[in-house]
């Protein structure tokens, strides 16, 4: 692959993007992506619901980033690199649960895994936010919010596979089931904040 063309993996999943996929709970879009980090980029938004872009739903939403660099930078181990973002409102009684980072982290694993997207070098944090409004914001009382960030190193070029286990991940931190067998949800579906 050269340089100076972009990889046949964004022209993969450009035509994913476009197909009609297994998840129609989610509304997925290309986005601009970010030109500084790698010569080649590929982003994507996905809002549950059914959301347009650029309004982010409030049941749950995230971002997928494809990186392509052919120098392969220090600590990816590979050409390619993905960086994901999602995040979705809780219940606050959720929120306070101490395992529940842990749960949304195995979530990940678990989806890359029914998906069959082979990686390494995966990174990232699960954040929950726990919120209480004052004044002006008193009457929206006690809320909670669950965040992941994640980055790793697709082992192939197909990565399809990994945008499917993306998708299913905004989708169940929003409370939806997962579209693949070995992904369990261990509460009911959430409501947002009004």
């Amino acid at each position: 692959m050269s340089e100076s063309r972009e990889p046949d993996a964004f022209a993969r999943l450009r035509a994913f993007v476009s197909s009609d996929r297994p998840r129609t709970e989610t509304t997925v879009t290309e986005i601009p992506s970010p030109s500084r980090i790698a010569p080649w980029s590929l982003a994507l938004a996905a809002d549950v619901s059914g959301a347009v872009h650029g309004v982010d739903s409030d049941l749950g939403t995230g971002r997928f980033i494809a990186l392509y660099d052919p120098e392969e930078p220090q600590g990816w181990d590979g050409a390619f690199r993905i960086v994901t973002f999602a995040q979705a409102p809780l219940e606050p009684e959720i929120g306070v649960d101490e395992f529940v980072a842990d749960v949304t982290w195995s979530w990940l694993v678990d989806a890359l895994a029914a998906h069959g997207a082979t990686y390494d070098h995966a990174s990232g944090t699960a954040t929950k936010i726990i919120s209480r409004g004052y004044g002006d914001l008193a009457a929206q009382g006690d809320g909670a919010q669950l965040e992941l960030r994640a980055s790793w190193t697709p082992r192939d070029e197909d990565l399809t596979a990994h945008v499917r286990a993306w998708e299913d991940i905004v989708a169940m931190l929003a409370g939806l089931p997962p579209t693949s067998d070995g992904v369990t949800l261990l509460a009911p579906r959430r409501t947002a904040r009004d």
